[in-house]
């Protein structure tokens, strides 16, 4: 009989997955519930995959990724956050940021370490900590603040065995966006405690109202203490490419490339050629898509202020709407298995996102107005007929 590591059985199947697996049992569903531009690639990073294939370009990379990617990558962290890294030492391509996340953890952290996480938060950082041998310390961020990170509370969170923060701002799945102050706050705090952060950027560029993005590694004192990880899958449409990277310490980087050797060796070729197309060709693809999900968002925001018993706060990047069910006296699982099972719309749990997310349901936005008007139309009224006490069916 084959017997199951007890590492893996910690681990937990994440609830959006449950939810959108779920789905596959109906035949017309609207989902909202996967993190996933409803944009393709554009045409000339498209163009560019298909010619590396044509190409030959098809063979192993450096395991740290093609050079000419690392170089177009420490030129975009120039000229998007004015930092400076060494593409042959202080940068790594990676399969997806997930997997720039877990190896940096596998290289960071003891068995017991603990890793400090702002919840509500992705799923996987809390079990990706598991797999490696941490301990996720979770620490709650309040709504009536806007869900920013509270610094007092992380600081009581800090142990001896307090290894990492991890920072994701914008957030999933709150879209809030980390204020200056707080930014200031945590700097100062990773320092006097000597603490690294790993800083999760792959919303950074899906920001509305007029917002602009602080890199963590930019504040006085963090560039060596910091992991920046990012990933092409949410700002050009990219998630099936399978292309992150992170950039820092050299140290830090040095190792997680040989820990690539003996997980994947590589990002794939083709997508880290398209990838140097993504960063250095036209960005108006990008800014065409965030337009469209402001819109999209602020349709949602006028939808939910008409629907009894929901609110949300305004997200201010991603395409996230973490909406507040509490009222109307139900789980959130339960919620989102009614409305599955009576209208065919998928939402996922707020508890998905870690215990304190119960009470809310995330909405992804990433979809086309269609689907949003024909499911938020399914949600009002299945609201509606729950609250008159009416039958459904």
């Amino acid at each position: 009989m084959i017997q199951i590591s007890d590492n893996t059985q910690q681990i937990q199947p994440s609830k959006i997955r449950k939810m959108f697996n779920k789905a596959l049992e109906y035949d017309r569903v609207l989902s909202f519930t996967l993190g996933e531009p409803d944009f393709t690639a554009s045409a000339n990073v498209v163009e560019a995959g298909c010619r590396a294939i044509r190409e030959g370009k098809t063979k192993y990379s450096e395991n740290a990724g093609l050079l000419a990617l690392r170089q177009a990558i420490a030129r975009y962290l120039a000229r998007t956050e004015g930092l400076s890294y060494d593409p042959a030492s202080q940068i790594v391509v990676t399969p997806g940021a997930m997997g720039a996340l877990f190896l940096a953890l596998k290289v960071l952290l003891n068995p017991g370490d603990e890793v400090i996480v702002n919840e509500p938060c992705w799923t996987n950082y809390i079990q990706q900590i598991r797999m490696c041998g941490g301990v996720p310390v979770s620490v709650k961020t309040d709504a009536q603040r806007g869900f920013d990170l509270d610094v007092s509370a992380v600081a009581e969170a800090i142990t001896s065995k307090t290894k990492a923060i991890i920072l994701n701002s914008p957030c999933n799945p709150t879209g809030a966006v980390a204020s200056a102050e707080t930014l200031s706050q945590l700097a100062k705090l990773a320092q006097e405690r000597d603490l690294v952060v790993l800083a999760d950027e792959v919303y950074k560029h899906i920001l509305f109202d007029g917002r602009t993005y602080t890199g963590f590694a930019t504040l006085p004192g963090m560039k060596e203490r910091t992991l920046v990880i990012d990933s092409l899958s949410k700002t050009y449409a990219m998630t099936g490419w399978r292309i992150g990277y992170a950039a820092g310490p050299e140290e830090l980087i040095r190792n997680m490339i040989k820990l690539q050797e003996n997980v994947s060796a590589c990002a794939a070729t083709p997508c880290q050629v398209a990838a140097i197309e993504a960063l250095e060709g036209s960005q108006d693809h990008l800014k065409y898509m965030v337009e469209q999900y402001r819109l999209r968002r602020d349709y949602v925001m006028q939808r939910i202020a008409e629907i009894p018993g929901l609110s949300c706060h305004t997200p201010a990047g991603t395409f996230y709407a973490f909406i507040n069910i509490s009222r109307l006296g139900m789980p959130c699982e339960e919620f989102a298995m009614k409305l599955l099972e009576e209208k065919q719309v998928v939402v996922v749990p707020g508890t998905a996102f870690g215990d304190f997310g119960e009470g809310y349901i995330r909405l992804s936005y990433a979809t086309s107005m269609e689907c949003l008007e024909q499911g938020l139309d399914a949600l009002e009224a299945f609201i509606r007929s729950h609250m008159a006490g009416e039958d459904p069916a």
